[in-house]
This record gives structure tokens, sequence and C-alpha cells, in this order.
């Protein structure tokens, strides 16, 4: 009758199993694998993997690995110390299934790794009865041989966007989209030139000179640091931030009007701020009924109202010179309506034009980081690595990888 064995389950090189012990009335119950050197082969460095000769013998070192059953297994592993010819000293002996810094096996390493792709750190040590810092620790290690490395390859569109991680103005990190696979290319703390500077400073001459269009907000040190390591790309001004600027002028005229107008005007221009700022498709049929008594009893908010509409209109052209056209139009009748906040986006959007006629040649903008940032709002919620900016963007770059197929943009 052949007798059973464990061996098979632990096929590890030039190591042979010497015995079990085993403890079910512990709790979690647990084995331990004996593990001696096999001496029919020489040990090798673990720095370099070279053959070398025994220096000393004896050491001994305890492993957790992958569970057999219900068991936590752990490994006793005698190993020795090799004097290497190449290295010229005495190094560690090469473990197979193991790292000589680690307390873990390879195999129970990759399992974690696999299962911080769809848990949390916490709920991966509480399933495998670990440390937390393990855990992150064997996560990151992964992540940084998958993702640590910038790809820059195939590069031609960019949307440029900030994510606040918390409050205040240095809780931001810089997000780099390849826009036409929604692969999130890079990420740096801060949202400052140096920090996009450190993106460009990777790619080589030839990789700047393939970026073709760079979608951003009118944030000047991003758009200082794209025309200086990209001077031909076109940079084009998204929608949503511009829409957005503009918002503040007509919340900030809907204050006035409001300390301005008698009471009976009054109450329609109270609690009116979202009806204003809404897009009218977005609200419900009483929402649109009391916006439409709003803007017929105040002609200054039903101006300001019907040029938020004529702006998102600029960017549906696709001929420049008509974009050109209708912006100058805007500008004149933005004009009448005679408010410093008025004026002076005016000038903003002078400064800025470029950027905005450059949507005719390459209709495209930073929404596609929206939806990309909420994504990272979600990780950010699971807790992974928020006081560890390294190791929380490239649980990103793992979470939105993109996809292969690409699409044209005009």
């Amino acid at each position: 009758m052949s007798r059973l064995s464990i061996a098979h389950y632990f096929p590890f090189a030039r190591v042979k199993v010497l015995g079990q012990n085993v403890h079910l009335e512990c709790e979690p119950a647990g084995t331990m694998i004996r593990l001696v050197p096999d001496h029919r082969f020489r040990p090798r460095c673990h720095e370099c993997g070279r053959p070398g000769t025994v220096h000393a013998t004896g050491l001994r070192r305890i492993l957790r690995d992958l569970a057999v059953g219900p068991a936590q297994t752990y490994l006793d592993v005698e190993y020795r110390r090799v004097w290497c010819p190449s290295c010229r000293k005495a190094k560690v002996e090469q473990l197979s299934f193991a790292d000589p810094s680690r307390r873990v096996t390879h195999r129970l390493a990759r399992y974690v790794y696999d299962l911080c792709r769809i848990m949390t750190i916490q709920d991966v040590a509480d399933h495998l009865d670990l440390d937390p810092k393990t855990v992150k620790t064997i996560d990151k290690h992964f992540l940084g041989q998958e993702f640590g490395r910038t790809d820059y390859q195939d590069l031609r569109i960019l949307a440029i966007d900030e994510i606040s991680l918390t409050h205040g103005q240095d809780g931001y990190m810089t997000v780099v989209l390849d826009y036409l696979t929604g692969r999130v290319v890079w990420m740096g703390e801060g949202r400052k030139a140096e920090t996009l500077d450190a993106f460009f400073a990777g790619m080589t001459a030839q990789e700047k000179q393939g970026i073709e269009a760079v979608a951003l907000d009118m944030w000047e040190a991003f758009i200082k640091s794209v025309q200086t390591h990209c001077p031909r790309a076109r940079i084009v001004f998204d929608l949503f931030h511009l829409v957005k600027g503009y918002g503040q002028v007509i919340d900030e005229v809907r204050r006035q009007e409001y300390a301005k107008v008698d009471p009976h005007q009054r109450a329609f221009i109270k609690g009116s701020r979202y009806l204003l700022l809404s897009n009218r498709e977005n609200l419900r049929p009483d929402q649109q009924t009391r916006l439409n008594d709003l803007l017929a009893v105040n002609r200054r908010l039903n101006a300001v109202y019907i040029l938020k509409d004529q702006l998102k209109a600029i960017y549906r052209y696709r001929i420049r010179a008509w974009a050109k056209r209708a912006l100058d139009q805007w500008c004149r009748l933005a004009a009448e309506v005679d408010h410093p906040l008025m004026r002076r986006f005016i000038r903003r959007l002078r400064f800025f034009e470029y950027g905005i006629l450059n949507h005719c040649n390459y209709p495209i903008g930073t929404s596609r980081l929206e939806g990309v940032n909420n994504k990272i709002k979600v990780i950010k919620r699971k807790a992974y690595g928020f006081h560890d900016p390294e190791y929380f963007a490239l649980k990103v770059k793992q979470a939105l990888p993109g996809t292969k197929v690409t699409t044209e943009t005009g």
C-alpha cells in the first residue's frame, strides 16, 4: 500500500520536506512544514543567482505559505549562507519560493496581490490573518513591477486635470489621461508647473513631438508646462470649466440683483441659484416654470442666462472662422450687461481664445476625466494608500488601464 505524501504540495527547488507538525486544536488551526536543503544541489547566491560554496549552516526562519484547507500553513525553513565568488561576499542562500527580506512565500504574496485587486487592504488582512502593513507592502511591490514605469508609447491626445485628496491647497494630485484609450498614464503630487514638468521629463524629444493636442482647464501652470515641452501641441480648453467659470458671474449677478430689487422680485430670485446654473433639460417641469417666471421679471438675469447657452453653442462649431465669429458676437453682447465680473470674464475669454478655437480642430475636453475622477474617488474612499501618494497612484493606474481600441478625433 502506497504512503500518502505532502511533498507534491511544496514543489520547491533545492529543498526537501523533512516533516509536518499539525496543530488542529489551535485557533486558527495551523500546520508547520519542515524544509531542509537538498544536498544534491549546489546552493546559489540570492543576489546574482550563481552557485557558491557553503559558508555557514543551520540558519532557520519561519515563512507563511498558502493555507492547506482551513489550516494556516507555515514553513520552518533551514537555509545556509553561501560564499559567492561573483559577489565576493557571504550571502544568504537563494530560495526559489521566497525572498530573504519577506516572511511570506512567493505564491502567498501573489495571492495577496490578486485579492487586493478587488478587496481593501484591511479586508485582505482580516481574511488571511496578516498585518495590514504586510498586505500593503506586498501589493505595492507587485504594483511597482507592473505599473511603476510610465508608459509613454503611442500618446497622441492627452487630458490633464487635478483631483483633490484633502481639504486645502496642498492636497492635490495631477492626473494625465490618454484621451483615446482612457488610460491613466501618470499621477503626481501637486498642481504646479513643476508637477507636470516631472511627467514630461520622462519623455523623449520624439515622444513630445508626437503629442498633437492636450485638453486642459484654464490653469496657467499647466498651460506653461505644456507650451514649454510640447510647443507644437494644440491646447484645447474644456467647455465644462469655461461654463463653470461663467457660473460664478451668474451667481454674483444674482446676489447683487437680489440686494437691489424690490421685495416682489426678491421672491422670484430667492433660492434660484440651482435653477440658473443647471441645464434647462435637467430641471423638473415645475422648476422650468419657476425659471421662466424669474427670467420674465428680471432683465439682467435673463441676459446672463441666455448668454450661458450661447457660450455653450460656440463649442458646437467645427469651422474655426465660424467659431471665431460666434465668440466675437458673444463678447459684444456680454459687454452690454455692463458688470465688472462680466468685463473680467470677457478679458479672460479673449486671453484664452486660442484654446477655445482649437476645439474646432480637436473636439476634446477634460469631461472624460470626470468619469475617471469619480473612480479615483471610489478608490480613495476605500482607503487605498490615502497617506501614501505613490501607492495611491499605482492603485489608480491598475484600476484604469484603458482600452486598446482608439477612436479618431478629427
